[in-house]
């Protein structure tokens, strides 16, 4: 502490010397040794200041988006060094405002650095301060640390098997790279510690299908990212804190059971709880009001230090800048394919790469020091990245390599915790590249459907509908430009249907990666393809012949359901073994992976998988995204599982690792090997009460 004053000290005079409007001296001029008192006793103020009041103004703040607190933090600052100017015994000094919040700044940014150099240099002195703080911890809640093992599972959102075992093998990934065996790219090769074992998704490859079937043991009825329910008439989004909160409820009720993370567990940055009481930053706590939200005291327990918070501003800024020069990059270059990066999208950005990031980890390593029994956390930054910059551009492979460092710190504070700890890397998907459906055919989904409705479409769709595309019609075309041709003429059967085209319910078309929902509200069940066909006959060949559309997926009154493809092509779900149609390009699980889902309670009328080119790995997302994921087709469906290899084999010899669930059960497994916690508590999970989601309304 005394070194770290003297520095704050020795900056404070030396941007009094610098600054203009920064003075520590009266208006006559002092001796150097009074003004030294001066900078020393302002230097020690300002300390004393963010020590004490800082935690306060930051619990007050709770409620504050994080975006708006990062941008408060230099105003906060420089208030407190004002005050501590203010309140100086030597009667000296002074700032302008901006001024104040500049030195505040710097002064922060220095004392954290000297202070994280300082413990780094003297490894006895970082495991030292380590116990120290874990012994205060077990003091303060009374429980004793187990000599068990202690898992942490780090969920890298977004990375593919095949993205991290290059990165790997590239040299990219330093700790990675020597947990398995490769070493440092300069050094030697040193034994393996873990094994990477690749895994498939449901057909559902996002976030909140793989999380919930994780943490939670089942994500049943879970069709998508976003879906239309038509008993409640409302679209739920996984990354909604109603719909999130409503999903897990339904998970508990389904499995009778709290989580992964029921005994001694703690949840950071995820979508869902898992049954742990110990939470920050995670989304299905957030749709509970008011200021005793749990899942916000991670923002107080990471942002109550001045240098913290200093630091994650400071980088947020630079991160924001850096998104500004790669997005300018990839104008000028001509880089394709490329999506709007404008907007509200730099925070964001900074926002998952170093807010969220930064907090998640912290919270880790605080449960790594209260020796908590299982912590699962995720890290979200390449998944936000891949899906504007490409899943392989350089862009997101440095966010990677940050990520990579963050897996460094976690690994070497783990290793002076008060129990040994295992830890475990996993994805929940990976991303697909290719252009956007829209970049492709100049029409989105949705104006596909309603011109297959006979329903108006702007005229720019219309335009190229005839066409099928502005850059080649490619497979399917002719009947692509045949359906569209009937489709844009009212069919003879609505012009003498039941209702009048104006009192008609519009289609619900969503979009979930290049998995496309397409539900009609007017009818309370799901629709059979002879429904579909009698209310709107060019629909079905309208989106089973574009070429942007690998197949769909619908009911059917004599088979159940059918897969529908180009050129009439439909093939019944119990005969996909024996000719799977459509789906041969998509791989040998994809059959399995539509039939779960066409049993669903929620799954919509029609499901529209885009095209898949197994060449290129491409697929054509229905959003705005170069990076996608949601549906089925390349790597977005094979996330990865990284182990220690003092742990059981994730699967045997020969066998593959199929859907969330199934890896739900080898964690599980896992955290019983590690000493008797596999077997989480059972009940409501953390007392929430159950309600419905907050999905918008339609209709």
């Amino acid at each position: 502490m005394i070194v770290v004053w003297a520095v704050a000290t020795v900056t404070m005079l030396v941007l009094a010397g610098l600054l203009p409007d920064f003075r520590l001296q009266s208006a006559h001029g002092d001796s150097a040794t009074r003004i030294a008192v001066t900078a020393a006793l302002g230097a020690g103020g300002f300390g004393l200041l963010s020590a004490l009041v800082w935690p306060l103004l930051v619990r007050a703040l709770l409620l504050v988006p994080a975006l708006v607190l990062g941008l408060l933090v230099f105003f906060l600052n420089g208030s407190l060094l004002l005050l501590a100017l203010r309140l100086n015994p030597a009667g000296r000094g002074g700032a302008a405002w901006e001024t104040a919040v500049v030195v505040a700044a710097a002064m922060s940014a220095v004392a954290s650095a000297t202070g994280t150099a300082l413990a780094v240099r003297d490894d006895d002195a970082y495991r030292r301060r380590l116990y120290r703080l874990a012994d205060r911890r077990r003091r303060r809640t009374g429980d004793a640390c187990p000599s068990t093992p202690g898992t942490v599972f780090v969920q890298l959102d977004g990375v593919g098997h095949d993205v991290l075992a290059d990165a790997v093998r590239r040299g990219l990934l330093p700790t990675v790279g020597g947990w398995l065996g490769r070493g440092d790219p300069a050094g030697e090769a040193v034994p393996p510690t873990h094994r990477l074992t690749p895994w498939s998704t449901d057909w559902s490859s996002q976030t909140g299908a793989s999380q919930l079937g994780i943490l939670h043991g089942t994500n049943h009825d879970v069709p998508a990212f976003r879906w239309y329910e038509k008993d409640t008439r409302e679209v739920m989004v996984c990354n909604h804190p109603g719909s999130a909160h409503e999903l897990q409820c339904r998970a508990v009720a389904r499995t009778g059971d709290a989580g992964l993370l029921g005994t001694d567990g703690a949840s950071r940055g995820n979508l869902f709880d898992g049954g742990a009481r110990q939470l920050a930053l995670v989304l299905s706590m957030a749709a509970r009001r008011g200021p005793r939200n749990r899942s916000r005291a991670g923002y107080f327990a990471y942002f109550r230090d001045p240098a913290n918070a200093v630091r994650t501003a400071v980088s947020f800024a630079a991160e924001v800048v850096r998104e500004w020069g790669q997005s300018a990059r990839a104008r000028l270059r001509g880089t394709e394919p490329r999506v709007g990066r404008a907007g509200l999208y730099p925070l964001i950005r900074a926002f998952a790469t170093v807010v969220e990031r930064d907090v998640v980890v912290a919270a880790v390593v605080g449960d790594l020091l209260a020796g908590r029994t299982a912590i699962y956390a995720d890290l979200v930054g390449y998944d936000e990245v891949a899906h504007h910059s490409g899943p392989h551009s350089r862009d997101a492979l440095k966010v990677l390599q940050r990520l990579d460092r963050s897996l460094a710190l976690i690994a070497k504070v783990a290793g002076h915790a008060p129990r040994p700890y295992r830890i475990v890397v996993l994805s929940d998907h990976g991303q697909s590249p290719g252009e956007t459906f829209f970049g492709r055919y100049g029409l989105t989904l949705g104006e596909l459907v309603r011109a297959g409705c006979g329903l108006p479409v702007p005229r720019r769709a219309a335009g190229v509908l005839p066409g099928a595309g502005r850059r080649g019609s490619g497979r399917g075309g002719a009947e692509a430009r045949s359906a569209a041709r009937a489709a844009l003429r009212r069919p003879a059967q609505e012009a003498a249907g039941r209702q009048p085209p104006g009192r008609r319910s519009e289609p619900v078309v969503l979009a979930s990666g290049n998995l496309g929902l397409v539900s009609f509200p007017e009818v309370a069940h799901r629709m059979t393809r002879q429904e579909i066909d009698r209310r709107y006959p060019a629909l079905l060949s309208v989106l089973a012949g574009h070429p942007g559309v690998g197949f769909l997926l619908v009911a059917d009154e004599e088979h159940g359901g059918v897969v529908l493809g180009a050129g009439g092509v439909a093939v019944p779900l119990a005969a996909l073994e024996e000719d799977p149609g459509p789906l041969a390009v998509f791989g040998p699980g994809a059959a399995a992976a539509v039939r779960r889902t066409h049993a669903f309670p929620h799954t919509a009328d029609i499901m529209v998988n885009s095209r898949y080119d197994p060449q290129a790995g491409e697929v054509l997302a229905f959003e705005e995204q170069i990076g996608s994921h949601g549906g089925l087709g390349g790597a977005q469906s094979r996330p990865f599982l990284l182990s220690p290899l003092v742990l059981s084999d994730p699967v045997g010899e020969g066998a593959s690792l199929v859907g969330a669930e199934r890896v739900h059960l080898v964690l599980r497994r896992w955290l019983a090997e590690a000493g008797g916690s596999g077997d989480a508590a059972k009940g409501a999970v953390g007392g929430l009460p159950r309600r419905r989601g907050d999905g918008a309304r339609v209709g």
